[in-house]
């Protein structure tokens, strides 16, 4: 399967993340709840991919002669923090007047775009990066999964790669494993060694120490959201990827569509962060790892402030937030 997710014989086609990188295996989802639950488990998961599955949701729904704005309330809300999620339903949602037909001719046109789209920002972001860094070959830091896995079928943040590696300029990428489901670990580790690029990975502690021992060149993620200002939402552990980084004078490149751009959204405060269940982190395998009685903060992301970033940069070049709201003001 060349894209992460696809349309094929009246059914919604995704590579099962869950199941990497033991097996490769292929779901087909025929119903509206098969794909909820799909992007609640995170079978299917990155912002890009998610945009992707919200338009195809409501072509299923539509072919299936369902209650489609409400089947397309139910996709919307399956995640709250990516953005694009929504951006595909209401995008595919503008067709319905014109027939199932329609909207999934433009569900199929997102998907297409997808590819491009992040094709471009990564290109883009490829030449900031070798502006940023003089050394070559260069090491990357990774955080989450920001590549194929993450989007319709090329890569926001680790495009970039795909990019330098075609030139010979990527010595190694460390890839942080990406707590609490380890998306670094399985996803990107599994997709560097597909394509042959050096990789080492790394727990999320270990970031701040590799960079002090001069290993990381610049810091590559993607993104959930961005605010008009710039903010970010990413992955947990993103924020404090990017302190590190600035305290280190190591550059910190945000790469993502320009559909995961909030103009709505004034700043990163206003974004809805998803709380995963306490059992993520406090079993392993179905074994408690914990005191039965402890209490558990498990967020799945959190917002990097626009200052700590060198740059983000989307289909379009480097993203120029909107004029900052000044913060903590007094009422």
């Amino acid at each position: 399967m060349r894209r992460t997710i696809d349309w094929a014989d009246g059914a919604i086609v995704v590579i099962d993340q869950t199941a990497l990188p033991g097996e490769y295996r292929l779901l087909e989802l025929r119903t509206v709840g098969e794909l909820v639950d799909a992007v609640k488990r995170l079978a299917v998961r990155g912002a890009p991919a998610l945009g992707a599955a919200g338009a195809l949701g409501v072509a299923l729904s539509a072919r299936l002669d369902s209650d489609v704005r409400r089947d397309a309330e139910l996709i919307a809300h399956a995640r709250p923090t990516a953005v694009n999620l929504a951006w595909g339903v209401e995008r595919a949602l503008g067709k319905l007047g014109q027939g199932e037909d329609a909207v999934l001719a433009e569900a199929l046109a997102l998907l297409d775009e997808d590819e491009l789209l992040n094709k471009a920002a990564s290109k883009h972001a490829a030449e900031i990066v070798l502006a940023e860094c003089p050394r070559r070959p260069l090491r990357l830091l990774s955080h989450c999964n920001a590549g194929r896995l993450a989007t319709v079928g090329w890569g926001s943040a680790l495009g970039v790669v795909w990019h330098l590696h075609e030139r010979g300029l990527v010595e190694e990428v460390l890839v942080d494993e990406t707590r609490p489901l380890l998306q670094g670990a399985r996803l990107t580790a599994w997709e560097l060694a597909q394509e042959k690029v050096p990789y080492r990975v790394q727990p999320d502690g270990a970031a701040a120490a590799a960079m002090a021992r001069g290993m990381v060149d610049c810091v590559l993620v993607g993104a959930d959201r961005i605010a008009a200002n710039g903010d970010v939402a990413n992955k947990i552990g993103t924020y404090g990827l990017a302190i590190a980084a600035r305290h280190h004078e190591i550059p910190f490149v945000v790469v993502a569509p320009s559909s995961t751009v909030d103009s709505k959204l004034a700043d990163g405060a206003g974004i809805a962060i998803e709380e995963r269940d306490a059992r993520e982190l406090t079993g392993y395998a179905g074994v408690p790892i914990t005191p039965p009685d402890a209490r558990v903060f498990n967020p799945a992301f959190d917002v990097t402030p626009f200052e700590l970033v060198t740059a983000v940069v989307t289909e379009h070049g480097r993203f120029s937030p909107a004029e900052r709201p000044a913060r903590h003001q007094q009422p």
